[in-house]
């Protein structure tokens, strides 16, 4: 008698979901302490986060380009040990900025640094300390977090078959909007009672702890105790007979791509492209948004404003999930291949983007129409990051999808520089101008927030289009 499927790889996917829920938990601190806990002592504006939101996208974009390949090199195991010891570590080294800046300054007290007068001399030297002091933590965050998801889909193409990914993609990915949700409920709270210091500490250390279970739990499902025969073979139904028992035996032998050749490639362009157009939409959603909140009078010290990021991460992790599902349903009971239900997909998932066009329009009538609207624009991008992911596995081989991701990445880094740099800097502008900067009926900071949800909601649609001209149907990468 056969024995049942083992269940494992599930189990793998819980575990990547935990990291991602703990990496964008660390990426959120910075976004619900700034304004309301760390500008009034380091008497920051919104270019000075502007700076260094922007600054942690570039990095992350530089880092990005190669961490794929460290990952593919040192292994997975070891690559996502080495990803979140990093960036947990960065995570945690926040906290010293305050006391760094004193001591920088010779300023004896926090009541002495929030006491200065801003404008003044000494408030601008010490904005300038401490935002070159954030830079420096944001740069071994980044460094480390740049690995996460390379690894991450490394994880799932070596636990997955090609039918399935998608869907365990969406799952582990919805951690990032988990992680968004936990933030706004947890890391206000912690700062109002310990500190904004100690935030960056207790939850940077979340990621030492899902260390030890990374260790327990992951080997390759050939080698691992927990995968028994009959999960093995479902998770290479997609090899050929021939080659499911030298995959098992000598996975180690898979060639890889060229570092360089890997550019050569439509299919890395068609990824590029995807995760250029869109990775800095998501970001400045993630960075500003309880920025945006704060600046209509519901700030992270609300309890309306904890609600309002609450609500709008909520509405993220229950629909997108749906991301991962319809792309199985297209393949499964439409009879697709993988690729096209993916991109099919990926064009529904393209309009949703398009509600954020009445985030602004909407305000007025109430502020939680922009928390919803952003919500189901954040939820269409999750959903669209999960398939476009999932192509990577779909058509190069598993020594290279941590490449091809990481170079992705550092598309997507880019583009979140940009967009974060570029709304900062556009903020500034448009509030000094006021009434005579106007755009769609808006004046002043609302008209500034008008062109940046513009731009992302039409982001999607122009990323489909040429992804789809890049590469029509499924060609699968064949290494020679």
């Amino acid at each position: 008698m056969k024995k049942a499927m083992t269940n494992w790889r599930w189990w793998i996917c819980l575990l990547l979901f935990v990291a991602t829920t703990v990496n964008y938990m660390d990426r959120q601190v910075l976004s619900l302490t700034w304004k309301d806990y760390i500008a009034p002592e380091f008497h920051w504006t919104d270019s000075d986060y502007g700076i260094i939101t922007g600054f942690f996208s570039i990095f992350y974009a530089a880092v990005g380009l190669f961490a794929g390949r460290f990952v593919d090199w040192m292994g997975t195991k070891k690559g996502f040990l080495w990803a979140i010891g990093v960036w947990s570590l960065g995570a945690c080294m926040h906290a010293g900025c305050g006391w760094a800046t004193m001591m920088i300054e010779d300023i004896d007290s926090i009541e002495a640094l929030k006491a200065l007068e801003t404008g003044s001399t000494a408030a601008l030297a010490v904005a300038s300390v401490s935002v070159w002091l954030f830079l420096a933590c944001r740069a071994v965050l980044a460094l480390g977090e740049a690995g996460n998801f390379p690894a991450a889909i490394k994880t799932t193409a070596e636990y997955f078959p090609k039918k399935d990914r998608a869907l365990a993609t969406s799952l582990f990915n919805a951690g990032s909007s988990v992680g968004a949700l936990a933030a706004p409920l947890t890391i206000p709270i912690l700062a109002s009672k310990f500190g904004w210091e100690m935030a960056f500490i207790i939850i940077g250390a979340l990621g030492f702890i899902w260390m030890f279970f990374w260790v327990y739990m992951y080997d390759k499902p050939h080698a691992s105790k927990h995968v028994n025969e009959a999960e093995l073979e479902y998770i290479l139904q997609d090899e050929a007979a021939e080659k499911q028992e030298a995959e098992k035996k000598a996975a180690k032998e898979e060639k890889v791509i060229p570092f360089l050749k890997c550019f050569t490639y439509k299919q890395t362009w068609s990824f590029i492209v995807g995760k250029f157009f869109t990775d800095g939409v998501w970001w400045f959603y993630l960075f500003w948004a309880p920025a945006y909140f704060s600046e209509m009078g519901k700030s992270m010290q609300t309890t309306e404003g904890k609600m309002l990021v609450f609500v709008l991460y909520l509405i993220v992790t229950v629909v997108s999930i749906f991301g991962g599902y319809l792309p199985k349903l297209f393949v499964e009971k439409k009879g697709m291949e993988p690729y096209a239900g993916r991109m099919r997909a990926m064009l529904i998932f393209a309009f949703f983007p398009l509600l954020a066009l009445f985030a602004q329009p909407l305000q007025d009538v109430s502020v939680w129409f922009p928390a919803i609207i952003i919500g189901l624009a954040g939820a269409g991008h999750q959903a669209w990051s999960a398939n476009i992911f999932s192509t990577v596995g779909d058509m190069f081989p598993k020594s290279t999808i941590a490449t091809i991701t990481g170079i992705g990445n550092m598309a997507g880094g880019i583009a979140s520089f940009l967009i974060n740099k570029g709304a900062g800097m556009l903020f500034v502008y448009a509030a000094a101008q006021g009434d005579a900067f106007n755009f769609l009926g808006f004046q002043g900071k609302p008209a500034g927030y008008m062109i940046i949800f513009c731009i992302c909601a039409v982001a999607y649609l122009i990323a489909w289009s040429i992804m789809k001209t890049l590469v029509p149907k499924y060609k699968p990468i064949v290494v020679k």
